[in-house]
Formats: structure tokens, sequence, C-alpha cells
């Protein structure tokens, strides 16, 4: 994205994002049994960093929802599909797939997981995008969990422009910006009905079901609760707050920093009272991550930041827009790399260790360094290339350009 393009605070949810799942999957390496009582609230907070793929689904859905909302608002053509589909493929595609073969290489070998047809089925459909849509196929492979994210952002992808699609084909919308949000929320409700439907119609059943039974008896736990569709009403709640973000005027004022501070402090605070409830979090309706609250109060900072005074640029410093610029790589080697170091080394994270957050903290200070190195490798040597091939590809002229590298 050209530094004129750039929406203030967007980096810094995103770097927020990733940093909260890595605390997430770091929490998960902590025996909770062994921490001090003054420290167990917080090791419990931490745990619910697993928040960072709600804020990821919003933002997503705020930055890819603009084009649209620009050009229904224009009474324009729909932005390029051909140019969406390619420049999301060179963004997610070549990383997710290399992420996913080195996982899938791992299990085999250091894992020793045997090689089964289910197990080459579940890393197949991943490579396809496709795993999101049944319990046996939910996590691609066993060494990189959350990677099952991916292809449910991806479906989210593919309904975003389809959405679009209808309201464009109804000219009562174009021009008239009010009439086409009210039309989104019907999107919206459309969507939670239909991810109602699905919790009734695909309840499973209880054998095999829990994490005592691996990642697929896991993903049986998490299903139906998580589906595609459920995750597509939090991507449009991201959509829907491009929409008005579009609608305000361009001038800044100090009255949306204190709007971005309010929303920081409800998100703070649904995710601080979430210990104590499921480890998901299961909002309204079912859906995961405190749904509506938290993703609400994610897209009011978003559309708030972007119109700060201050607040937004201050947020987007030089360390937090790195951190977002090698994010996607922090999320796909996260897991490998605490698998590999957990396999390599049994004590570490405190295992061994008679204090058991000072070995974790160790441990996590080896880690983090790790996954930045390795991310900031993954982004300079496989998915900038990709994305440069990307808007190579779908390069237009300058007065056109759509801001679709996210």
């Amino acid at each position: 994205m050209r530094p004129q393009e750039r929406l203030a605070g967007a980096d810094f949810l995103r770097a927020t994002a990733c940093l909260l799942v890595l605390a997430h999957h770091l929490a998960l390496r902590l025996d909770m049994r062994r921490i001090p009582d003054e420290l167990a609230s917080t090791a419990h907070i931490l745990r619910f960093g697993n928040f960072g793929v709600a804020i990821f689904f919003v933002l997503s859905g705020f930055l890819l929802a603009r084009p649209f909302w620009r050009a229904l608002d224009a009474g324009s053509d729909m932005p390029s599909l051909g140019t969406y589909a390619i420049r999301r493929a060179a963004r997610i595609a070549p990383g997710f797939w290399v992420a996913a073969t080195v996982s899938f290489v791992v299990s085999l070998t250091l894992l020793a997981v045997p090689l089964t047809p289910e197990l080459a089925l579940r890393y197949i459909s991943g490579l396809l995008f496709m795993s999101q849509w049944h319990w046996r196929t939910f996590f691609p492979v066993e060494a990189d969990g959350p990677l099952w994210s991916i292809p449910f952002e991806v479906t989210s992808y593919v309904l975003l422009p389809a959405c679009f699609l209808l309201l464009f084909r109804l000219p009562r919308l174009r021009q008239r910006r009010l009439l086409a949000r009210c039309a989104w929320l019907c999107v919206i409700a459309v969507v939670l009905i239909a991810h109602l439907a699905i919790l009734r119609l695909f309840a499973l059943d209880d054998i095999g079901r829990g994490w005592a039974y691996g990642l697929q008896g896991g993903a049986k736990e998490w299903m139906p609760n998580y589906n595609p569709i459920g995750f597509f009403a939090v991507f449009a709640l991201g959509a829907l707050a491009a929409g008005i973000d579009v609608m305000l005027p361009a001038r800044r004022s100090f009255w949306f920093d204190a709007a971005a501070l309010l929303a920081f402090g409800i998100a703070g605070y649904r995710l601080a009272i979430s210990p104590g409830g499921s480890a998901e979090a299961y909002g309204w309706l079912d859906i995961p991550y405190g749904f509506p609250v938290f993703p609400l109060a994610i897209a009011t900072a978003l559309v708030s930041l972007c119109h700060s005074h201050r607040l937004g640029r201050l947020l987007d410093n030089a360390p937090v827009r790195y951190v977002a610029k090698i994010s996607f790589g922090i999320y796909i080697w996260q897991e490998i790399i605490l698998t590999l170091i957990q396999r390599l080394d049994p004590g570490s994270f405190g295992a061994s260790s008679d204090n058991v957050v000072t070995g974790w903290l160790q441990s996590c200070g080896l880690t983090v360094a790790l996954i930045l190195l390795v991310a900031t490798l993954s982004y300079h040597l496989l998915e900038r290339p990709a994305i440069d091939l990307g808007n190579r590809m779908t390069s237009r002229p300058p007065n056109r350009a759509t801001p679709f590298k996210v």
C-alpha cells in the first residue's frame, strides 16, 4: 500500500492481532498449575489472545470492502474481480502453501505421524483452501494448527464480492449511501440466519470429540460453531465499517481519538472478562471471540483511528509498521517453531525449571526472536516477490489503483 493510501491505525491493529495470537500460543505452553497465584489472572487473560483472529477478519473485511463501497457510491462498475482474485492469491497462497508443506513434512518426520490417506486428504484440502468445510480436514496439518483460519478467510474473500455483486445489481443502491449500508445490514442478517441453520443442521456427535483426541478431536469440539459462514459475519462487520468510513468527511478530529480509546476500552474489557467462560469465548449465536461486542469495538476503533487527529499516526510507529508488514509470516510460522523447540528441548517453557515463570519467559524470548527472524525471511524471500508479481500482473494507471494489497 502506497503512503498516500495508508490508513491510520490499520498497521497497529494488524500488528496487535498477530501478537495476540502469538501470546495465546505461548500461554498454552505455560503450566497453569505451577504459576504463582498473583500471576494467574494475567496468564489466563493471555490465553485469550486468540481474539486476534477476530481482529484479522474485521481488518481484512474493512480493507477489502473499501474499493467496492467507493465504486457503489460513485455509481461506477464493480472493481475488477480478476485484479481482486490475483492479488488475494498472491498475498496468501505462496506463504500458506510453503508453511503447510513444511508442517506436513515435520509431522511425518520429527513428530513421526503415520502417513495415512486421511492425513494426505487434510493436507491436499488445505492446499486447495477447502479444509474449512468438515471437521476431519479442519486442521490441514498436524504441526501448524493456526493454519486453519486461512481457508476460513479465503471463504470470506469469495463471499465479499459475491454479496457486493447483489448490491451492484440493484440500481436503487447506487449513489444512495445510507440505503446501500442498510442493504449490507440485511446481508449480515442473512449470514447470521445461515449460521443458525448450520448449527441446527450439522450438529456433531460426541464420539472422538474433544482436544484429548488431538487436532481432529478439537476440530469436532469447535464445529459447527466454527464455520466459514459464521466467520464471514465477523468479516462483514469490517466491511460495514468500511462503508461507514468512506461516508465520513476527510477531516480529522480529536473526537475520533476519544472514540477510538473508548472502543479499545470496550474491546479490552470484553477480552479481559473471558476467563471463566469457554476457551473460545463464544458470544451471541455461539460465534467465537466475543461476537458481536468485540468485533464491533474493533471495527469502531478502526474507523475512528482512520479519522483521528493524532492517535492513529501515533500508534502506527515504525516498529509497529514493521511487525504489521511481517505479520502474516509471524502467524503462519509461529506454531512450527514452537513445536520444533518443544520437541528438541522437552524442558523448554519452564517444564524442567524450578521457577516455571522464569523458564517460560526465557523460552518465550528465544521463540519470539526466532519467529521474527523466520517471518522476516518469509516476507522478503517468499511473500514480497509474490505480491510484486501480483501487482505487475494487475498493474493499472495510477488514477485507477485500488488498495487490494493488504
